[in-house]
């Protein structure tokens, strides 16, 4: 191969779509309500069909299930309510098969009270694993050590009458944080994580990547200067301080080297979730340099609302820093209310899932694109009385939780539980989805489903939205405006983010000519663009 195409395999990842499959809620194939390894095997057909590349699964290892799998109690196995190491190698296998990769969830940072580690820590102060989660005595009055707070709620320190000493836990007190400053630490998870590569897997994504190290020296944080809203709620009090001791440490850099070092062993690559009071940053620093993460993603695009001018702000903060680096830009996942509902509004149509699908093609980086959204899925309201998540449980009524972008797949609106399940599944299937069922939309030319098996498409046959460069040009609000280039290639997206028709004049655009296939409403004549509600242009030179 020459050095170019050499270069061009490496960085495959660039041109790729990621695919987030929550495997509780995709397909169940047992009859038990809750979604499994089977189950999504036997969908993997439907997911090559959208275009996607690479296939991220959330956590389906042995867990106590406190927080649905993010609560790992052995790295190396699959929980029965998933099914067995046999069924992810099947899964795998299918999955190759269709050209699909497979990136599975790491939760490093911290692990279930139930796992065997913890529960050998925890006996005393003197046992092989005493120095591998995060201890520390008590003040004078019997206080946590510092004031640090958990994510989920509450002092981010729980008291252990055998111990007689406070674990840190920056989530729940049943998710107890690992030492990273002990390398048999690091070590142990990096043997877990070849486990996973030994067997196939193409990738990780890192959970929670910028909690991996903690202050040794346990000061506590001071107060926030600008309250974070993007990664927490307005009533979580964890955004009234400024991070700075708790996550994010300089020594976490070496950490992710080695994992990089583990990776290139197999090919592999890392995606990293970065939750910081500067996020931007913090992705900018984790994969500069071709030594550390491959790309990262954060909460900076999964706000409750937004604005063009927002999405440029975050946009041009990122390329201002990142140094060779790559981000991933999604709009959904399994922690945030569903985009239709979060940025469409209570009207939502489908002209806003399609235009938030060809604007997030437009950006530069790897779309990550949520179960459910292909289909236009809205945000379902959950009664108190069916609520799951412990998060939500803590903070209602102010916020429901994430069960409401977490509810069964909708395949087949005539079968019972819309074919997820023969079983009641464990969140209620929302009748609001059923008329947006997979089945329903397979046969229907403009439907969202079908919209955005096309986009993803178009966009691989333009190697200026894979490859090029990204500034924007000044629009009026609600407008949004992306330049892209690549060599002497440039290309114009306009976007209109709300629901009434917008015309503006655009000089900029003259040298270029009006591409087809994008399937959005426009009208141009010269330099003036008419978009109607949700509207979408596109535009190259030629």
């Amino acid at each position: 191969m020459t050095q170019q195409a050499t270069e061009k395999a490496a960085a495959w990842w660039r041109e790729s779509t990621i695919y987030q499959i929550y495997p509780r809620s995709f397909a169940d194939s047992n009859g038990d309500g809750i979604g499994d390894l089977p189950g999504i095997t036997a969908k993997l057909p439907y997911v090559a069909s959208l275009g996607v590349d690479i296939v991220w699964i959330s956590p389906f290892f042995k867990s106590p299930m406190a927080d649905f799998g993010y609560d790992v109690s052995d790295y190396c196995d699959v929980d029965p309510l998933f099914g067995t190491l046999e069924d992810f190698d099947r899964l795998l296998d299918k999955a190759h098969q269709l050209g699909l990769k497979i990136m599975i969830d790491q939760v490093l940072s911290h692990c279930s009270d139930q796992h065997p580690w913890f529960v050998e820590s925890r006996q005393d102060r003197s046992n092989p694993k005493a120095d591998w989660f995060v201890w520390a005595d008590p003040q004078p009055d019997g206080t946590p050590p510092n004031n640090w707070l958990s994510v989920f709620g509450g002092s981010s320190w729980q008291w252990d009458a055998r111990r007689r000493q406070y674990y840190l836990h920056n989530f729940l007190t049943s998710q107890p944080d690992l030492n990273f400053h002990n390398p048999q630490v690091q070590q142990a998870l990096l043997d877990a994580m070849r486990f996973w590569l030994a067997r196939g897997v193409d990738g990780f994504r890192l959970d929670a990547c910028n909690f991996h190290f903690h202050d040794r020296a346990l000061r506590s944080n001071p107060p926030a200067t600008n309250r974070d809203t993007k990664t927490v709620q307005d009533t979580n009090p964890y955004g009234m301080q400024a991070h700075i001791y708790d996550k994010t440490q300089p020594e976490n850099l070496a950490f992710l080297q080695r994992v990089r070092a583990l990776l290139n062993e197999y090919g592999a690559i890392a995606i990293g979730e970065v939750g910081a009071d500067d996020s931007l940053a913090v992705m900018a620093e984790y994969t500069e340099g071709d030594d550390k993460l491959h790309m990262a993603y954060s909460f900076n695009l999964l706000t409750p609302s937004v604005t063009a001018g927002y999405i440029r702000e975050q946009v041009e903060q990122y390329e201002s820093r990142v140094k060779g680096g790559w981000v991933s830009w999604s709009v959904g996942n399994h922690d945030v209310a569903r985009v239709m509902s979060r940025w469409g509004g209570a009207d939502a149509t489908p002209a806003f899932a399609k235009m938030m699908y060809a604007l997030q093609m437009a950006l530069r980086g790897t779309p990550c694109l949520y179960q459910g959204d292909e289909l236009g899925l809205t945000e379902a309201e959950i009664a108190f009385e069916d609520l799951q998540d412990p998060y939500g449980k803590t903070f209602w009524p102010e916020f429901k939780g994430r069960d409401g972008c977490r509810t069964p797949m909708p395949w087949q609106a005539a079968a019972p539980f819309a074919g997820f399940s023969e079983h009641k599944p464990w969140l209620p299937v929302p009748v609001e989805h059923l008329p947006k069922a997979a089945d329903q939309q397979e046969s229907d030319p403009e439907s969202v489903l079908n919209y955005v098996r096309h986009i993803l498409r178009w966009r691989k046959q333009h190697a200026v939205l894979l490859h090029g460069d990204i500034a924007f040009a000044d629009a009026p609000e609600p407008v949004l405006v992306v330049r892209r280039t690549l060599g002497e290639q440039v290309l114009f997206a306009a976007f209109n983010l709300s629901a009434e028709s917008v015309t503006l004049n655009l000089p900029k655009i003259a040298a270029t000519k009006t591409m087809d296939g994008v399937n959005l409403p426009s009208q141009r004549d010269g330099t003036t663009l008419t978009l109607p509600a949700w509207g979408g242009w596109f535009g190259q030179t030629a």
